[in-house]
C-alpha cells in the first residue's frame, strides 16, 4: 500500500520552494517599504522649474554687495549681515542636510539692537556637508552657499560667489 502524497517528501519540497520564494518577496517589500530614501522628491519637475527662477534672487544679492558672516559657537548662532539691505529686517535661514531631510532646519530671525541674528537651535547640527541659504522675509534676495560643520571661527559668504 502506498502513503498519501501529503505523508511523501517530495510534493512538501515543491510546495516549500514557491513559498520560501514568496515570503523573501514580501520581506524584501518590508525592508524597502521602510527605508525609503528622503532624497527623492514626487514633484522633481516643480522643483527644478523653481530652481531656474530662483535665479533673480541670487542676482539681487550680489547686486546688492551682501555679505554674510556667521559664526557657531557654544550652540548658538550668529549671523552679522552688510551692504544695501534693510536694518532690522527678518531674514529666513535654512540648513538644509544633503541626504537626512529630517536634519534640515529653518527659522525666521529678527536681529537685536546692534544689528546682528542670533539664534540657538533646540537640537545641535550635525557636523559635515550642509547647504545654507539666507533670504529676505519676502524673497527679493537669497544667499546661498554649501558649508561644512562645525566652523572653525567665522565664516565670510559673498554674494554671488
Amino acid at each position: 500500500m502506498q502513503r498519501p502524497w501529503y505523508q511523501q517528501f517530495w510534493p512538501w519540497f515543491l510546495i516549500a520552494l514557491p513559498l520560501c520564494a514568496v515570503v523573501a518577496s514580501l520581506y524584501t517589500f518590508r525592508i524597502a517599504h521602510m527605508g525609503a530614501d528622503s532624497m527623492v522628491v514626487d514633484d522633481y519637475y516643480k522643483k527644478g522649474r523653481a530652481i531656474n527662477q530662483d535665479l533673480s534672487e541670487l542676482k539681487e544679492a550680489e547686486r546688492l554687495g551682501l555679505v554674510a558672516e556667521l559664526a557657531l559657537q557654544d550652540g548658538q548662532l550668529s549671523l552679522r549681515l552688510q551692504g544695501e539691505h534693510t536694518d532690522g529686517e527678518a531674514i529666513r535661514i535654512r540648513f538644509s542636510h544633503p541626504t537626512l531631510a529630517e536634519q534640515d532646519l529653518e527659522r525666521l530671525l529678527t536681529s537685536s539692537g546692534d544689528g546682528v541674528y542670533r539664534y540657538r537651535p533646540e537640537h545641535p547640527l550635525m557636523e559635515g556637508q550642509w547647504n545654507l541659504q539666507l533670504e529676505a522675509f519676502d524673497g527679493r534676495w537669497r544667499i546661498q552657499r554649501r558649508i561644512s560643520l562645525p566652523i572653525p571661527d567665522r565664516l565670510v559668504i559673498r554674494a554671488g560667489s
